[in-house]
């Protein structure tokens, strides 16, 4: 077969790209998405027959800076936030400290969280025809969670308000969907990437990590209710306990 190619404006040069991938039943499977697979392209000179190479850097960095900023928020300040607020306002000489740290962290990781979501939406529209729809989804769902987390904050009844404890059950429920959600999202999305098994490891040990300290102070804290129970009398409020031990939500 023999056919002619016309070059635009004399370069005499060419886009090319190559690929290797799965075939099964005679259909072709997607390719992978290592740092070898993406980076198969450049640029051949038909006149000289000269090729160079094509950085890809940009949407490389992009997708980096998607998953380590959702790394991060999602991954790692939220879970932080979460064991604050959980464990910290059982010891009172941590009250309001324990408060005002627990939204510094839910407020920045949020706000990290949300530059790496919108990294996502961009890099999503620039890659036509490439849909990682269960990705999307969650991505989509802690988002939206998130921002109504945020909002919620504003409407928060007092202490001693009626709609309080059902304002705390929303909360707790939410908030720990959100952080349930995002892990998974980022190990999904290191499986989309093909990061190397390093950063798997790196962020299975920043998780554990948190779980161990969260596990840790699980044991003090409820040590400390305990013994506070025995020592204190019990005081009562329409006929159950104040909590004033705190821990159970």
């Amino acid at each position: 077969m023999f056919g002619k190619l016309a070059l635009q404006n004399g370069t005499g040069e060419v886009n090319q790209v190559w690929q290797v991938g799965p075939a099964s039943g005679g259909d072709i499977g997607i390719h992978a998405m290592a740092a070898a697979n993406m980076g198969a392209k450049g640029k051949l000179n038909l006149v000289t027959g000269a090729t160079t190479a094509v950085s890809g850097g940009s949407i490389l960095r992009k997708k980096n800076t998607h998953g380590i900023l959702n790394a991060v928020s999602w991954g790692i300040l939220l879970p932080m936030g979460a064991i604050v607020a959980r464990y910290l306002k059982t010891f009172k000489s941590a009250d309001p400290a324990w408060f005002y740290l627990h939204v510094a962290c839910q407020l920045i990781g949020y706000a990290v969280g949300v530059s790496g979501w919108a990294t996502g939406i961009h890099l999503g529209n620039l890659s036509k025809g490439i849909t990682y729809s269960l990705h999307r989804n969650i991505g989509i769902a802690v988002f939206a969670l998130g921002t109504v987390q945020i909002f919620a904050l504003f409407l928060r009844p007092k202490k001693d308000h009626k709609l309080r404890v059902y304002w705390n059950v929303y909360h707790h429920s939410v908030g720990y969907t959100i952080i349930i959600l995002g892990i998974v999202n980022i190990f999904k999305g290191m499986s989309i990437l093909d990061v190397a098994q390093k950063w798997k490891t790196g962020y299975i040990i920043a998780i554990a990590i948190l779980g161990g300290v969260a596990v840790a102070l699980e044991v003090i804290t409820w040590a400390i209710v305990l013994k506070r129970r025995k020592t204190e009398d019990k005081a009562y409020n329409g006929g159950a306990s104040n909590n004033n031990g705190h821990l159970p939500m």
